[in-house]
Formats: structure tokens, sequence, C-alpha cells
């Protein structure tokens, strides 16, 4: 009997230890599975997460990097040859093995040679002065929406290495603003702020009184040597003229400086100092 308890006694043992022996495997299999679940949820993520950061395709790539490019760049100037200044705001130059005409955008001269309008006052000096610019170094083009007016010139700011000339037209009083039409208006708020300054200065076409206006240059203001007005009480010699500017800075020219000619004087003046005591200041050119 004792021995049929310990068979007994023995054969629970055995049972209770397999019972343990398989919970345990059944839990390291459940922790190996665990671990296979949470790696597979960070792969994923970690793939998810390089998904998200991945870089666009080539051609989005391109069209981004080449829009960044084109924002870092103000200006995109084209090399041209010359061919021959025209006027004060028009050259004829060598394009891609073609000869065209290029009106500068924004501005406008007096004319040296129009079928109607004949030379203007100043007309040559604005020639001049483009025609020695422009054959000073490298001419350059850049375009802005438009390309042509309805001559078919081709319509751009100009520069000569990188210097406007539109700019120093305005800046030495050869040229007013105009022609301003949408969409080709990229500087038109620099370069009315520069004929501000020429104009302030009375310099060029500024220095005569209503000659340049928002519709062109009005011939008139300079009236024949018969109807110019010179006192009767001054003699000969008395031919210092005095001009008084459209924001009324008073200004005289002497025989020799360079708008004398066309200047209409509003006085006569015998001498300089006569001139300063009636508070005119000496023309700067």
């Amino acid at each position: 009997m004792q021995k049929l308890l310990n068979i007994i006694t023995l054969f629970i043992i055995l049972l209770a230890g397999c019972s343990v022996e398989g919970a345990g495997l059944d839990t390291d299999l459940t922790n190996e599975d665990s671990v296979d679940v949470a790696v597979e949820n960070a792969e994923t993520q970690d793939e998810r997460v390089a998904e998200e950061v991945k870089p666009p395709g080539d051609e989005a790539f391109h069209a981004d990097s080449k829009k960044d490019q084109e924002s870092d760049t103000d200006k995109k100037l084209v090399n041209v040859q010359l061919v021959k200044p025209i006027d004060g705001d028009t050259i004829k130059v060598n394009i891609d093995g073609k000869e065209e005409n290029v009106r500068f955008l924004l501005v406008d001269t007096p004319e040296t040679n129009h079928p109607r309008l004949g030379e203007q006052p100043f007309g040559q000096d604005a020639k001049s002065f483009t025609s020695t610019m422009v054959q000073s170094g490298q001419v350059q083009l850049e375009f802005d929406i438009s390309h042509r007016d309805k001559y078919q010139r081709l319509l751009a700011y100009v520069y000569v290495d990188g210097v406007s000339v539109q700019e120093e037209l305005l800046k030495n009083g050869l040229a007013r603003v105009a022609y301003i039409y949408e969409p080709n208006t990229k500087y038109v708020d620099q370069y009315d702020a520069l004929q501000k300054k020429a104009q302030k200065q009375a310099v060029g076409i500024w220095s005569v009184e209503n000659y340049a206006t928002d519709r062109g240059f009005d011939e008139s203001v300079f009236t024949s040597s018969e109807e110019k007005k010179e006192p009767s009480s001054k003699s000969s010699s008395c031919d210092i003229k005095g001009n008084i500017a459209k924001d009324g800075e008073k200004i005289y020219h002497m025989p020799d400086q360079q708008f004398y000619k066309v200047t209409k004087p509003e006085e006569m003046f015998c001498s300089e100092q006569e001139a300063v005591d009636a508070g005119f200041r000496k023309s700067m050119r």
C-alpha cells in the first residue's frame, strides 16, 4: 500500500513538472513573438518616416532647384553685339545672328531725326551720351514680360558691363520716364526715383521749365530770339540767362555752357554776381 502511494505521488510530481515546462515554453514563445512584433512595428515606423522625408522625384527636384536659382538672380543679362546707336533711346544690335532694333524700356529721350518732330532740344546730347556709353563695353539686354512693340522692335533694359543705360540717362537729365505699359514695369519705381532727383537738380531736360512733360517734349517753351525776354535797359554785354525751373529753383546759364542756347531766360544779367545776388545759382553744365 505504501508502495502504491509512493508511485501515485511520483506520478503527480511528474505531471506537475511537465505542466510547468509547457507553461515556460509557451511563455518563451509569447515573448519572442512580442519582440518580433515590436521590431516589425519599429521597422514599419522607420519606413514611414523615411517615406515622409524622401526627396521628390528628379523632375520636381530639378524644377524646384531651377526656381530657386532664378529667384536668386534678379537680372538675366544677354550679351549682344552692338551694330550702331540710333538715338538716345534706341540702338541696333546683333542677337543670335540677326540684327534687331532695341527700344529702351520705360524711358523717352528727345528726338534727333523724327519725320514729324525733327530734332528736339537735348536730342543730340542724349544720343551722344548713349553712343559713348554703349561703345565703351559689353552691351547686355534684360527682357521683361513682353518682348516687342507694335513696330516689332525688341523692348529691353539695356546695360553696359552691368551698368544700366536707362538709369544713367535719367540721372543726367537726358530722358524722362515714359511709355509705362503693363506688364513691362519691373523698374518703374526705381526710375521714377532717379527722375525726381534729376528734376530737383534741374539738370538736362529739367533745366528748362515745362519742356519735359508727361506727354513728351514741348518745344514751344523755346522762343525765337526776337521773342526772348531781355530788358531793354540792359546792354548787349548782359548775356547771362536766368531761368526759373519748374520747382521754382533759379538757375543762370553762361554763354559758354552746354544748355545756354536752348535756355529760355526769365531774366538777363550782366555779371555772375548780379545773378547770385538775385537768388540764382550757376548751372552745373
